[in-house]
């Protein structure tokens, strides 16, 4: 189990969104009719998103015992936003869930500069140990980012296809995560506690 367990992990997380995009692109162009009303694909690929998501979400808890703050966060908006897009059979609710997110999740860091909390420490210093300095640069970097993220995400599904959008929202994001990551491997490097370094903490 243990040896199959990073796989599972991958499938888990990945698995709802691949699902999301490969439904909408078999029925992008097509309506489909459900309880006597007439549906696009996107919402139906909603629809099926949201239980799959839910179950998923589940599987990871009972897997490893825990959830992010960012996967509880996710799986509250897509209920919410999701459920309206669905409901009113209008996709806008389920295009700005990201916006959301990212804008909430800005808030929550800006916030802990303000109140000298090293919240974005808390949550990762498990996989990343650095000192309160470079916690505090990286938060300030990531609250910036998850904003141009948020106008990113508006101006794409303002402006483009929706065939675009999905794109840009199960790759493109993920893909500047990365890119961020890797901009400031040498603040991790800088800022680093090595094993000589935190024998001493408590």
């Amino acid at each position: 189990m243990n040896e199959r367990f990073p796989w599972l992990k991958g499938a888990l997380e990945w698995g709802p969104l691949i699902l999301f995009l490969v439904v909408f692109m078999l029925l992008r162009n097509r309506t489909v009719v459900l309880w006597g009303n007439e549906y696009s694909g996107f919402i139906v690929a909603t629809l099926i998103f949201i239980p799959v998501l839910v179950a998923s979400t589940l599987a990871l808890w009972r897997l490893t015992g825990h959830l992010s703050a960012m996967q509880i966060v996710t799986l509250v908006l897509v209920l919410v936003f999701g459920g309206l897009s669905v409901w009113l059979n209008d996709p806008r609710f389920f295009k700005m869930k990201p916006t959301i997110v990212y804008l909430l999740f800005a808030g929550l860091l800006g916030y802990s500069l303000m109140a000298g909390k090293n919240w974005l420490g808390a949550v990762m210093s498990a996989g990343l140990k650095m000192q309160p300095e470079g916690w505090r640069i990286l938060t300030q970097r990531m609250a910036v980012a998850f904003v141009g993220m948020a106008v990113l995400n508006e101006i794409v599904w303002r402006t483009m296809s929706e065939t675009t959008w999905v794109w840009f929202k199960t790759f493109g994001l993920t893909a500047i995560l990365f890119v961020f990551i890797m901009a400031n491997a040498g603040l991790f490097s800088r800022y680093a506690i090595k094993d000589d370094q935190s024998g001493g903490g408590a």
